[in-house]
């Protein structure tokens, strides 16, 4: 069961590799915040995996628990950041914007 995990873990980390490149190569801004929000997902299951590994499911759960609530917030923070800013796809004028906010 522990060569599951770890080789379910690699499997993640290989996806993390991937999400990394879209949020370094990727078109709009848009596309990285995405991008690096998944990353923070994955990571976060890698996290409880390692846990199961180590046999101390309790502890990593806790630590998962708490980047999973940061990796929310630092989401949101961004997604709000370039809304307010108007330049999530840059040159294009957002008709929810216009209200005056």
């Amino acid at each position: 069961m522990e060569s599951f995990f770890i080789y379910t873990a690699m499997f993640l980390c290989f996806l993390v590799i991937l999400a990394l490149y879209r949020g370094v190569a990727g078109p709009t801004v848009l596309d990285r915040i995405i991008s690096i929000s998944a990353i923070g997902t994955k990571t976060t299951v890698i996290l409880v995996l390692i846990g199961f590994i180590y046999k101390r499911a309790d502890m990593f759960l806790d630590i998962s628990i708490a980047y999973a609530i940061l990796n929310f917030i630092a989401t949101i923070a961004a997604a709000k950041f370039f809304r307010r800013r108007k330049s999530i796809i840059p040159g294009s004028n957002c008709p929810i914007d216009k209200g005056g906010e």
